[in-house]
């Protein structure tokens, strides 16, 4: 196989020429369009939020409580820490590798800290860039087909402009809305970034293949940088380097499953090869090197967030994860249900094969099937789809000349490739010979003959001496619809593969931010169908109703975003907004929030109801203890299968048997707590710091006891203090206690120290900046004093 389509193509739309102003204005109008939509869409609501970010676990988790944030932290911790500030070989960690998304937090919190609307901004930012670089990736692939009758403005015929649908679809998608509106969702944005950037760097390098060797494989080499980058803003961005071969395969070398063969046998073929090689070696070193980072050791996550993965029966476990991918492309097609969280029993497990959701998974994958056959398929019949014609006469193939067919014998030319009367043609081996955007034949150099090109067309050397109006007049032909196809295909599944639990188990049933980048697939896969009717159907009426159907549909997704924009404004309204889908987790958040705005009744039924749906809730169950008995809550009252006790419930039990006199209770709650690991949590940092506190309590228990039975209980006072300042450097209360126990103990001099250390504590990034205050005054004070007496002493000393 020799020049395809694709080569000729790329040829007359990324080359230098495209910098000229006409060009680049014909381009303008769809990229500001499609990129300025989002902002249209979630301005509202960034401008409405800028009280603090949002609470959601995941905001939380990764902004508010990750102290690699903190300008204190150094900066080299996010490159061993997680997403979530996790040392990555803790057996707590989520192994979420993503060191430049945590790099951009800690610069939006050294700007602005907390404060939401820069978090926002960045991110709507974000998805604007994305979808603008998409749209211009689709503006090739797109290239607006014939309508019979001539050309038209802007090139490829006077059809309408499919790549600005494209990327309004894609702007617009309410799936998209977690990605964007949630903080976290900034990983897929910038992922999404460098996967499109690096695409478009492997596209120039496969434009300069045959041509100039350093330019070539210095495209090759930002486009390797660009997948590491992608890959290292989430996971999800390494697929980016399947997704270039498959670019190289079905648009430039235009491959069908039976020349496989032939693209392996023939020493033309070395450059595309090389190329494809150097894509997988370099995949294989950024896999290697993720997996050796994170501990050589994949993440354990809990029953609630893969419940397939935790199923001992294989035919659920494979019936569930079959069905997965069918239920994803339905919130593609249908987002009509969205949730914030799709744990638990979200989606119910499919348990039989008599679970009507089987027939659901064996349509998706005919649909997927049929799809990938008509991509695949030797395009040897009559066509007429793109604008671009092509013609078969009994299965003999035909050559384009000047827009003419010219017969062809056993699939080759009747001119070996060589000039025709009427024009010159390209040859691709396989009896198909496209002509370039000047109807030019490139210069034979020995890989513009028989076989696979070894890269895209080369202009002639009268290129750049052509008046624009003869290169606007006979535009390059639109790519087959099949190539497009396959590649919208290959867009669409690459990057949702390591979602399938095919290679690993995920801790997520569904996360919406997930589809962010194999929805640029189906965007396109959209305006391909939209675009091959369009060019069938010749009649205005059906036309107009085809223009009608995508307003439509672009205005319905509209509505759409904006109403989940709303969800997503507050907490109390997300959680409300997940009931329909997940009332288990959606209700038990719900409940926490209704607590923290003082509601307590309606705290306390929407904690019961999350206990309806899912009885063995132990933070539901611990909570509604709180709040409905003066009992403390034990280890008795957590249910089987709950987990390990929370070390928050250890704390506040101890405080309420502190407050209830129970003295050695208190004191036995504390240390029990003290000694629970941290191995395989969710949330190391929130155990530690409830292990810190109760830590605390110990000792100022263990104090109030040593003022009545003196040095003992001070000693063992002294202790605990000092664990907590070993846990939590900041802790100035425990400063200030400690410096009192050792006034107490006549050890003077270290208490001096311990007073000075307290009143050199910052109180940036603190929870409760007051108490902070507090603790530091008394300390001065407590160290004030002590300096008072030591000089009444001395003055003493010297009067005598």
């Amino acid at each position: 196989m020799q020049e395809s389509t694709a080569s000729v193509f790329l040829h007359a739309r990324y080359s230098e020429d495209d910098l000229r102003p006409d060009r680049l204005a014909g381009l303008a109008p769809q990229l500001c369009s499609s990129a300025g939509f989002p902002t249209f869409l979630v301005a509202p609501r960034v401008t409405r939020r800028d009280s603090a970010v949002s609470n959601n676990a995941d905001n939380s988790r990764a902004i508010k409580t990750n102290q690699d944030l903190l300008p204190e932290t150094p900066w080299t911790n996010v490159l061993q820490d997680d997403f979530w500030g996790t040392l990555l070989t803790h057996s707590g960690s989520h192994k979420s590798y993503r060191p430049l998304c945590t790099l951009s937090f800690r610069l939006n919190h050294a700007l602005d800290g907390l404060r939401p609307r820069g978090y926002h901004l960045v991110n709507v930012g974000l998805h604007g860039a994305v979808t603008g670089l998409f749209t211009a990736l689709c503006r090739p692939l797109l290239l607006r087909g014939g309508n019979g009758r001539g050309g038209g403005a802007g090139g490829g015929g006077g059809g309408p402009p499919w790549s600005l649908l494209a990327g309004l679809l894609f702007a617009s998608h309410p799936v998209h809305t977690e990605a964007v509106a949630g903080v976290v969702g900034r990983a897929d944005l910038g992922a999404g970034l460098f996967f499109l950037l690096s695409v478009f760097c492997y596209v120039r390098h496969c434009r300069l293949r045959g041509g100039g060797v350093l330019r070539c494989w210095a495209w090759m080499l930002g486009s390797l940088w660009c997948a590491a980058a992608s890959m290292l803003w989430k996971e999800q961005g390494v697929t980016v380097l399947a997704v270039s071969a498959a670019y190289d395969l079905f648009l430039v070398q235009r491959l069908r499953l039976r020349q496989l063969l032939l693209l392996l046998g023939k020493k033309k073929n070395l450059s595309p090869l090389l190329s494809l090689g150097v894509l997988a070696s370099w995949g294989a070193v950024l896999l290697s090197a993720r997996l050796y980072w994170m501990g050589n050791k994949p993440p354990n996550f809990s029953n609630s967030d893969n419940p397939a993965a935790d199923s001992p029966h294989l035919l659920t476990r494979a019936l569930t994860f079959l069905h997965l991918p069918a239920a994803n492309a339905w919130l593609l097609l249908c987002p009509d249900k969205l949730s914030f969280d799709w744990s638990m029993d979200a989606l119910p497990l499919v348990r039989t094969l008599a679970d009507w959701r089987n027939l659901q998974t064996i349509l998706f994958y005919g649909i997927y099937v049929l799809l990938a056959v008509v991509g695949l398929r030797d395009p040897t019949r009559t066509a007429n789809e793109t604008g671009g014609k092509a013609s078969v006469a009994n299965g003999k193939a035909a050559s384009v000349a000047n827009g003419k067919m010219a017969p062809m014998t056993n699939g080759k030319s009747l001119t070996n490739g060589k000039s025709l009367p009427n024009g010159k043609c390209i040859t691709n081996g396989n009896g198909y010979h496209i002509l370039d955007a000047n109807h030019n034949m490139p210069s034979e150099n020995g890989s513009q003959k028989n076989g696979i090109a070894n890269g895209t067309a080369r202009p002639p050397p009268n290129h750049h001496h052509h008046h624009p109006s003869q290169r606007t007049s006979s535009p390059p032909p639109p790519l087959p619809t099949e190539n497009v196809v396959i590649f919208s295909l290959s867009l669409l599944t690459l990057p949702f593969l390591p979602a399938t639990n095919l290679f690993f188990y995920v801790g997520f049933v569904i996360a919406e931010r997930v589809l962010y980048i194999p929805s640029m697939g189906f965007c396109l896969l959209v305006a391909v169908g939209v675009r091959s009717l369009y060019n069938r159907r010749r009649t205005r009426g059906c036309r107009a109703l085809l223009f009608c159907l995508c307003a439509a549909l672009l205005l319905l997704n509209g509505i759409k975003t904006v109403q989940r924009n709303r969800d997503w404004s507050d907490e109390e309204n997300l959680y409300k907004s997940g009931i329909g889908v997940n009332p288990a987790k959606a209700w038990g958040n719900l409940g926490n929030v209704l607590k923290n705005q003082g509601k307590m009744a309606e705290a306390e039924r929407a904690y019961r109801n999350a206990l309806h749906y899912r009885g063995n809730m132990a933070d539901m169950l611990y909570n509604l203890r709180r709040r409905g008995s003066r009992r403390p809550c034990s280890t008795t009252d957590w249910p089987s299968g709950a987990g390990p006790p929370l070390a928050s419930a250890y704390l506040n039990t101890g405080i309420v048997l502190m407050n209830q006199g129970s003295l050695e209770e208190a004191k036995l709650t504390f240390s029990t707590c003290a000694e629970i690991p941290d191995e395989n949590l969710k949330d190391p940092h929130a155990h530690k710091s409830s292990v810190t506190s109760c830590l605390y309590n110990l000792g100022k228990l263990l104090h109030e006891q040593g003022r009545q039975e003196e040095t003992e209980r001070f000693s063992e006072a002294l202790q605990y203090y000092r664990l907590a300042i070993g846990s939590r450097p900041t802790l100035a209360s425990a400063y200030l206690n400690t410096g009192i126990v050792l006034m107490n103990q006549g050890s003077l001099e270290e208490a001096k120290l311990t007073f000075s250390t307290c009143a050199e504590i910052p109180d940036e990034n603190l929870k409760d900046p007051h108490a902070h205050k507090s603790s530091v005054t008394s300390c001065l004070y407590n160290l004030g004093k002590l300096l008072h007496e030591q000089g009444r002493q001395e003055v003493m000393l010297y009067a005598n």
